[in-house]
């Protein structure tokens, strides 16, 4: 007799453990700046759709739909304070997040690479790693604790470091394309693209350091909309969505 199958095995995710790098911008849906309600609790309920799945997760955001509205008066400032005003912008948008997946049902830790202990714990690798093996989601703050480093960084480094199996960078378009598929109509998506074909195109995928940091690590890279509703599930699942940057 021919067992059914369940519906366990038929779900099971190509990935293990994943850093989703979410910009700050992604936040604030069709506002100008600031953290849009109804976007932030449903890039939510897709993060917990994959940790049903048993996919461990980890979260790199950025700060700019904060900090743009105070970019002006960053002018004439010096880069390394307005570096440290985009990192406490990203701390902002990591209790945001973190608040909305706990209220989700999920569980969230936010770690800071700058110490404000009083509002978030600081970010210690070992104690990360266990929250990701108790199916915590967990929330990088700060960027890298350091000025002149992007958050892109931020994410080839926490991914590097967590042991992720990719980085999935959350982005407003689906995918690589080879021109502007804004303006060029006959613009084609990537499926795939290796990292020197991307670096050769200059494609600008990520920041240099970012990019050559996943490159040296073997670290691929999968680039997607998280506009689109279930995208981050059937990237998870492996399927055709997006663009994946590889080795």
């Amino acid at each position: 007799m021919q067992l059914k199958e369940s519906p366990m095995n038929q779900e099971r995710p190509a990935y293990k453990r994943i850093l989703l790098k979410l910009s700050g911008e992604a936040l604030m849906g069709d506002d100008h700046f600031g953290i849009n309600r109804d976007t932030i609790v449903r890039m939510v309920d897709e993060v917990a759709e994959v940790t049903r799945l048993g996919v461990e997760v980890a979260v790199v955001i950025g700060g700019g739909n904060i900090f743009r509205g105070v970019a002006g008066g960053s002018v004439g400032m010096d880069r390394a304070t307005a570096d440290y005003m985009g990192m406490l912008a990203t701390v902002m948008n990591a209790l945001a997040l973190g608040d909305t997946m706990n209220k989700a049902g999920l569980i969230a830790r936010v770690m800071s690479a700058i110490g404000i202990e009083q509002v978030v714990e600081p970010y210690v690798r070992p104690k990360a790693l266990q929250y990701l093996e108790e199916g915590k989601v967990v929330i990088f703050a700060a960027g890298t604790g350091n000025p002149f480093f992007t958050t892109d960084t931020a994410a080839a480094l926490r991914g590097a470091e967590i042991g992720a199996e990719i980085v999935l960078k959350a982005t407003k378009v689906d995918g690589v394309y080879t021109a502007d598929p804004k303006k060029d109509p006959l613009a084609t998506r990537y499926t795939t693209i290796s990292f020197d074909d991307a670096m050769r195109q200059n494609l600008g995928i990520m920041d240099a350091a970012a990019f050559a940091l996943c490159r040296d690590q073997k670290l691929p890279i999968k680039v997607f909309s998280i506009f689109k509703h279930g995208a981050l599930k059937r990237v998870v699942m492996g399927e055709d969505e997006g663009t994946l940057v590889h080795v």
